[in-house]
């Protein structure tokens, strides 16, 4: 009778070889090419595209607290008012306030810029009259007198003719504008030293605006 041979390769199997064969046999097959999408929780299946979609734009519309909006409402005023002190810098007409917006605003800043006025040194003068005053000696104090008296009609006839010559520039070149406060306006930016106007000068002393 004819013997059939075994395969070495049965006898010397391993059993845990062979329990993991089976094993990977009875695991269920999933799509490899589907990945898994990186908000979704292990164990879940991956959300669609949609729905995905969905819970991000719940997320971004849910309502804030009164704390956070307020915490909100304070960075954007400390960025608007950093935007403003740049703009106050550099001249920058988007964010620069209401006050010194316009091409109206922009000349009269330039016309009082591009001039000596005598009303910028109002406030050292203010100083030295009145340390004159102080002084307890009569003939300083009536010295201080009259230079006050000298210094405030000097100021009222400059104000008077830059306000006379900056209205009819005004006039001439902006026919069309609203030109209201603009002279009140440039008359107050001379009470200002140069270095500390705002915003700061774009023009130079004798330099056409």
């Amino acid at each position: 009778m004819r013997t059939h041979p075994v395969p070495l390769g049965f006898v010397f199997r391993s059993r845990a070889k062979e329990e993991k064969a089976q094993a990977a046999a009875q695991a269920p097959v999933t799509d490899s090419k589907q990945t898994r999408d990186p908000q979704a929780p292990k164990g879940r299946p991956t959300p669609k595209r949609s729905e995905a979609r969905t819970q991000r734009r719940s997320v971004a519309n849910t309502p804030m607290t009164r704390k956070e909006a307020a915490k909100r409402n304070r960075d954007e005023r400390r960025a608007a008012m950093e935007r403003q002190r740049q703009a106050l810098a550099s001249g920058d007409e988007r964010y620069l306030p209401v006050r010194d917006k316009g091409p109206v605003r922009k000349y009269a800043r330039d016309f009082v810029d591009s001039r000596f006025a005598i009303a910028e040194w109002f406030l050292p003068m203010a100083v030295v009259i009145l340390v004159l005053s102080m002084v307890q000696v009569p003939a300083l104090q009536n010295v201080a007198l009259l230079l006050w008296l000298f210094v405030i009609v000097l100021i009222v006839v400059d104000s008077v003719v830059t306000g006379i010559r900056l209205k009819k520039q005004l006039a001439t070149r902006f026919p069309n504008e609203n030109k209201r406060g603009a002279v009140a306006y440039a008359l107050m930016r001379t009470l200002q030293m140069r270095r500390l106007r705002l915003p700061k000068p774009q023009v130079k002393r004798g330099e056409r605006p």
